[in-house]
C-alpha cells in the first residue's frame, strides 16, 4: 500500500502566478512520488470534489478566471452551485480527513490577522486553519505561519487550541520566507521517524486536531526577516488603503510582496513549497512502514 500526501490547490489559483503556479503543482506532485508516495491534489471541479486533481484539472485551476478560493464555510456553496473552487488549508484537511489521507504538505498556514482586535470589533480577523487544525486529525507540513500574519498572536493562538507545533530539525517556528521568527515550537523532530512517534502518541492519546509540523524554508530560497519586512509593511498599508474583503488580503498580500521584493519572495515561496512535499512524503512513508499505524 503507497501512503498518500494531500496537496492543497489554493496556492495554484490564488498563491502563485501563472505559469509558475502549474509548474510547480506539477513539480510537487512529482517530488512526492519521487519519495515512494503519492500525491492527492484536492480541489472542485463544476462542483465535483476531487482527491487527486489530474492534469488538465491542474491547468484549469491555474488559468480559470472565476476559480472560488475555498474555506469549510464554502464548501457546500460551490459543490452546489457546480462551480471551481480551489481549497485553503482548512478545507483540504477536511477532505482530506474524510478521504483517510493523514499527511498534508502546503506552503504556510493562516492565523491572526495583523491589527486583529476582539471578536466582535470590524479588524477581527482570523483565519478558519486555526479551527480547522485545533479540529481535524492530519499531519500539517508547512513553512510556519505566513509572514504576513501576527506570528506572535498565531503562535499563542495555536497553543491556546492545542496544536502540537513540532519544528522539523528546527528549536523554533519559521516564518514562512525567513528561517527564523524567534517563536519557540513545543518539540524538535529531526527525521520523519520523530515525527511519526509524535502522530502515533497523540493519537493513541485520543487527542483532536492536527500535529502542526513546521519546516524552515531552505537557506538558499530563505530571506532574512529585516529584508522582508520593508515590502511586508509596505503591503499592508496598500491593502488598508484598499480596503480588502478578508478573503481578498492575502492573495493581494502575496502578490504585492512578490513584486515589491524583486520575486525573491516568489522563489522563496518555491522553494519552501517543494521542500515541505518532499519532507511531507517522508513523513508519510514513516507513518506507514510501522505496525503501529492507525
Amino acid at each position: 500500500m503507497v501512503p498518500e500526501v494531500a496537496l492543497e490547490s489554493t496556492v495554484i489559483s490564488h498563491g502563485l502566478p501563472y505559469p509558475k503556479n502549474l509548474k510547480t503543482a506539477l513539480l510537487m506532485e512529482a517530488i512526492v512520488r519521487e519519495e515512494g508516495a503519492e500525491p492527492r491534489t484536492i480541489g472542485i471541479i463544476g462542483g465535483q470534489v476531487i482527491s487527486g486533481l489530474d492534469e488538465a484539472d491542474l491547468e484549469r485551476l491555474a488559468t480559470g478566471t472565476s476559480v472560488r478560493k475555498v474555506s469549510r464555510r464554502d464548501l457546500p456553496i460551490v459543490v452546489a452551485r457546480k462551480e471551481d473552487g480551489a481549497t485553503t488549508v482548512a478545507a483540504t484537511m477536511w477532505v482530506a480527513h474524510q478521504k483517510g489521507i493523514r499527511v498534508f504538505a502546503t506552503g504556510g498556514i493562516g492565523g491572526v490577522h495583523r491589527g486583529a482586535g476582539p471578536p466582535g470589533t470590524g479588524s477581527f480577523d482570523v483565519s478558519a486553519d486555526i479551527e480547522a487544525l485545533a479540529q481535524t486529525p492530519v499531519t500539517v507540513v508547512c513553512a510556519g505561519p505566513k509572514a504576513i500574519l501576527d506570528l506572535s498572536a498565531t503562535r499563542e493562538m495555536l497553543e491556546t487550541r492545542g496544536v502540537t507545533v513540532a519544528g522539523y530539525q528546527t528549536d523554533e517556528m519559521p516564518a514562512f520566507y525567513s528561517r527564523h521568527s524567534g517563536l519557540p515550537v513545543d518539540i524538535r523532530c529531526d527525521t520523519p521517524e520523530d515525527v511519526a512517534d509524535l502522530v502515533r502518541a497523540r493519537t493513541s492519546l485520543g487527542l483532536p486536531g492536527a500535529t502542526l509540523v513546521v519546516v524552515p524554508v531552505p537557506e538558499a530560497s530563505a530571506i532574512p526577516a529585516e529584508e522582508i519586512a520593508p515590502a511586508i509593511e509596505k503591503a499592508h498599508a496598500e491593502a488598508l488603503e484598499q480596503s480588502l474583503r478578508s478573503g481578498e488580503v492575502t492573495p493581494f498580500l502575496l502578490s504585492r510582496i512578490s513584486a515589491l521584493s524583486g520575486e525573491r519572495a516568489l522563489r522563496a515561496n518555491v522553494g519552501l513549497l517543494e521542500n515541505n512535499a518532499r519532507v511531507a512524503a517522508r513523513i508519510a512513508l514513516a507513518l506507514m512502514s510501522t505496525p503501529q499505524w492507525v
